[in-house]
């Protein structure tokens, strides 16, 4: 697993799971310990230190559902709320013409769609980029500095506060790769 495919399944994993998720001890663990800061790949220290002092699941988990669960919630997590006339079935027919495993979850969660590059990076051959560039120039990049704007404006924790400047730096950084990638 390359460093890509490391940043996009830890961010897909925070946004998609809630912070009680037993799958995800492990990673708060790390992030508790500031172990995560060790194997992350960008120069974020400041940005993961502010994690690291602010990781109180219980307090995370109470945000995380006020700011991402339900009808009601601050910050809809599904694409198809922030793109105009995008939809679920989009982004599930794109994925799933690559391959990938779905559940009946909604495909359009940014979680999911961070899951995904992990995904699609791990799958694809060498030199093969295309699928990557789709999803972020697609399905991620038109909505997600706005929905990471609204994130950092209605958390209440400074640990989700602190995951949108964090996230956003990481898709921007990606997205350069790629597309120096592309340009080779």
């Amino acid at each position: 697993m390359n460093e890509f495919s490391i940043l996009c399944r830890v961010l897909g994993s925070l946004f998609y799971r809630q912070p009680q998720d037993p799958l995800l001890v492990p990673l708060y663990t790390m992030i508790r310990e500031g172990k995560l800061a060790e194997s992350w790949p960008l120069e974020q220290d400041e940005l993961l230190e502010r994690l690291q002092k602010n990781c109180d699941v219980q307090a995370l988990a109470t945000d995380y559902n006020a700011l991402f669960v339900g009808e009601e919630c601050r910050v809809s997590p599904f694409r198809s709320t922030w793109v105009d006339g995008a939809t679920e079935a989009d982004v599930r027919s794109f994925l799933s013409s690559r391959g990938m495993p779905l559940t009946d979850a909604p495909a359009d969660h940014i979680g999911t769609l961070l899951l995904a590059a992990s995904w699609l990076e791990d799958q694809s051959a060498e030199d093969e980029s295309e699928a990557l560039e789709t999803l972020f120039a697609e399905y991620l990049l038109p909505w997600c500095g706005t929905f990471l704007g609204k994130v950092e404006a209605h958390a209440t924790t400074p640990f989700w506060r602190t995951m949108a400047p964090l996230t956003r730096d990481a898709i921007s950084s990606m997205w350069d790769d790629l597309q120096e990638s592309a340009e080779e």
